[in-house]
């Protein structure tokens, strides 16, 4: 098919890849502009951007999708399919309805659960047993499309937010080429989302990840898996910001943010229900370390209570 491909993180990049391995005529790929970073404030691509460049795709990084002239632009590649994963604008009714077979995105939940823009954090964070990738026609709504393909996979006791992302940039990368085998061969066709298991996965910001010990502990340990490696939790303790970037489940006594050491040297953090085990921490221009050997440089003695956070904020 003669494609253009939509997109902007590492979530994309394997899609871009098989789409390409697949032998699909990529005519151009859109992704965001390059922002200065480093202590350089030099210019760096996007991860789509870098891969798009190596394969010699042309790269088109408009600000914006709403003018008259970008609308012509795209409509004038004549294309069959777009397809669109984790790209960070809004695409206009132009650009939906520009391609034959329409603008198709790679979604990563089973739909209509966990619309919107975190859904691995916030299915990890709920609780989730399984979630999966979706490929969704895109309409004008937010991720409300009719759904093409869907497969499922398991979230672990133990998976944290990165490895459910490589999970399913990996297995929608696969989708999508099976997607568009399916739709050249017209064994497929578009099912509506069900109105009923409608869930919003809101953005997250970087003062959700503070931990409120009055929490249960077993809500605060789905928290530092889903928001790791961004936007990570932490916790207040001596005027000093930790970073917590491993913990289990411990049993504890005492009010909520109260300090324990185990027989194992770690420290355990009594909660609003049982404790957590911290395992892994890390002060602001430090090094990470495991939990035992940070005592060793940081004191946090039995029996210190740690606050809750000031403001908590609710990702809804």
């Amino acid at each position: 098919m003669k494609l253009a491909f939509l997109g902007t993180s590492e979530f994309a990049v394997p899609a871009l890849a098989a789409l390409v391995e697949a032998g699909h005529d990529v005519v151009a790929v859109y992704t965001r502009a390059p922002k200065p970073a480093g202590r350089g404030q030099q210019e760096r691509l996007t991860p789509v951007h870098a891969l798009a460049r190596s394969l010699g795709l042309e790269v088109r990084t408009p600000k914006s999708l709403r003018s008259a002239e970008e609308a012509a632009a795209f409509g004038a590649l004549d294309l069959d399919a777009a397809v669109v994963v984790s790209y960070g604008h809004i695409l206009p009714k132009a650009f939906l309805d520009a391609p034959v077979l329409g603008c198709l995105n790679i979604h990563g939940s089973l739909l209509p659960r966990w619309r919107g823009a975190a859904p691995i954090h916030r299915a990890i964070l709920a609780g989730d047993a399984e979630t999966g990738v979706t490929i969704m026609r895109m309409d004008e709504g937010l991720d409300t499309g009719p759904m093409l393909l869907a497969e499922r996979t398991a979230i672990s006791a133990a998976d944290t937010a990165q490895d459910v992302h490589d999970r399913l940039a990996a297995l929608g990368a696969r989708l999508i080429v099976s997607t568009l085998d399916a739709l050249v061969g017209r064994t497929i066709e578009a099912v509506a989302q069900p109105d009923d298991g409608v869930t919003y996965a809101h953005k997250l910001g970087k003062e959700e990840g503070a931990l409120d010990w009055r929490r249960p502990a077993a809500e605060l340990e789905r928290k530092v898996r889903a928001f790791h490696p961004w936007p990570g939790t932490w916790f207040d303790a001596a005027g000093e910001r930790i970073k917590v970037l491993g913990a289990s489940l411990a049993l504890a006594a005492g009010a909520p943010g109260t300090v324990s050491i185990g027989r194992d040297g770690f420290p355990v953090v009594a909660c609003g229900v049982g404790g957590l085990k911290l395992l892994r921490l890390q002060r602001a221009g430090k090094a990470a370390q495991p939990a035992d050997a940070f005592l060793r440089g940081f004191s946090l003695t039995p029996g210190t209570v740690l606050a809750p956070p000031a403001v908590v904020r609710l990702g809804g």
